[in-house]
């Protein structure tokens, strides 16, 4: 604890938001999720249409992430405007970049790697997370789990499944609307953005940074303590490990089309299916984790995910679609726990700075994930294994939860977890 915050006092909660304007703030931020989500997964159906288009092949698609997304160690940057510049310009900005990268694809890609530069800056707006933090200061303890999944829950609406078979098939639209759709989305958003006000919290810090009790900071220099420092790594870790499984886990429309035989329409009602049942793990997580606690929601998800990874590398016929929709459950219960913990856990005015430092180092997972997926495509071609492989490292987060015992934040409100934790 650093001598500025032991000197001060246990903070009162803030004054909470109407009823009217949390609906209207969890549905904007939801639709900032689903700009995150979609572009962080509609690769899954876009693959095998961009290998086609530039003639190369999955490995050399996986190697070329790699590379092209080492730029997305930057993001602690974006993540850090959150507490330079508030939580409501730095969503503006997320907004911004999102869209312009989701119109470059459009309509500036005749090549490979002008394709791969727009996809690498959609991929460093993407799980950021920006906008579980205003949701998250503006809830009231007893229901921030709650209120957070719901916004995460909006986000896996299933675009994903829906938009690629209606452009493509339906429309005969070029591939690249897939991505090009977000770009649509983006203009209501910033129609709704106007309305959006800075969160009560960090109006509050600014007043104490004005008056001199609080120091300002850029990136977190000189005001990031141990306590922080423990719970970037613990917080970044697990991060780290459901990123690199999520990696491996969108090549499940590479597995279904080109290994398993699927068309787009077939593979787009298993995707369907999947997100349907993610978006009731997303409730049944923020539901399970104000009640049992975020520790224990977390190990359940981890145990029945690497369950039915495992069950996706082997299951025939029927059964295969059946367990790879039940795998969307599990998916989306433990990644809850991300969205729900690690905005809470950090105190208010270095929040945006410590979530950006935590999701950079998480963000090796955008190098060592394509990396890994390569070696493991060429390795099994016919994916048995790969989705072992996967199930192994979607577990590593129980391991960790249980080796360093993070604080346990259900009902508490976020001053009491800023002086606890």
């Amino acid at each position: 604890m650093t001598a500025t915050s032991e000197a001060r006092p246990l903070v009162k909660p803030r004054p909470l938001r109407s009823r009217r304007y949390m609906i209207y703030l969890m549905t904007m931020m939801g639709l900032v999720a689903i700009m995150d989500q979609y572009l962080g997964t509609v690769k899954a159906s876009a693959v095998p249409y961009l290998l086609k288009e530039y003639g190369i092949t999955a490995s050399h698609f996986s190697w070329l992430e790699a590379l092209y997304l080492i730029s997305s160690f930057g993001i602690f940057a974006l993540n850090g405007l959150n507490d330079i510049i508030g939580r409501r310009w730095s969503i503006l900005i997320l907004i911004l970049i999102m869209g312009g990268a989701a119109l470059g694809i459009l309509v500036a890609s005749p090549t490979l790697h002008l394709f791969m530069v727009f996809y690498a800056l959609a991929m460093f707006a993407t799980v950021s997370n920006m906008w579980s933090i205003p949701v998250s200061e503006e809830s009231e303890a007893e229901s921030r789990a709650k209120n957070v999944s719901i916004v995460y829950v909006i986000g896996l609406i299933p675009l994903q499944a829906i938009l690629p078979p209606l452009l493509i098939d339906q429309l005969g639209l070029d591939w690249r609307w897939m991505f090009g759709a977000m770009f649509v989305l983006m203009i209501p958003l910033l129609v709704m953005w106007f309305f959006m006000q800075e969160t009560s919290r960090y109006k509050t810090i600014e007043q104490e940074r004005e008056r001199g009790e609080r120091k300002r900071h850029i990136l977190g220099l000189g005001v990031i303590d141990k306590r922080d420092l423990r719970y970037i790594v613990i917080s970044a870790s697990i991060w780290l490990c459901w990123l690199v499984f999520s990696v491996l886990y969108y090549w499940g429309g590479y597995y279904f089309m080109t290994v398993k035989g699927y068309s787009l329409s077939q593979w787009s009602m298993v995707l369907l299916g999947t997100l349907i049942t993610a978006m009731s793990g997303g409730v049944a997580g923020g539901w399970l984790m104000d009640r049992i606690g975020r520790k224990r929601s977390l190990i359940i998800s981890c145990l029945g995910l690497s369950v039915f990874l495992v069950a996706m590398g082997f299951a025939q016929g029927a059964w295969l679609p059946a367990v790879t929709i039940i795998s969307g459950f599990f998916t989306s219960f433990s990644y809850t726990w991300i969205v729900v913990f690690v905005p809470e856990i950090f105190p208010t005015e270095r929040r945006g700075t410590c979530m950006g430092w935590t999701t950079t180092l998480a963000r090796v997972s955008y190098v060592a994930g394509p990396a890994l997926a390569a070696v493991l495509l060429k390795r099994f071609p016919t994916m048995e294994w790969f989705w072992v492989v996967a199930a192994v490292i979607a577990l590593l987060p129980a391991g960790i939860i249980a080796a360093f015992n993070p604080y346990e934040t259900k009902t508490r409100n976020l001053e009491q977890i800023e002086v606890e934790r």
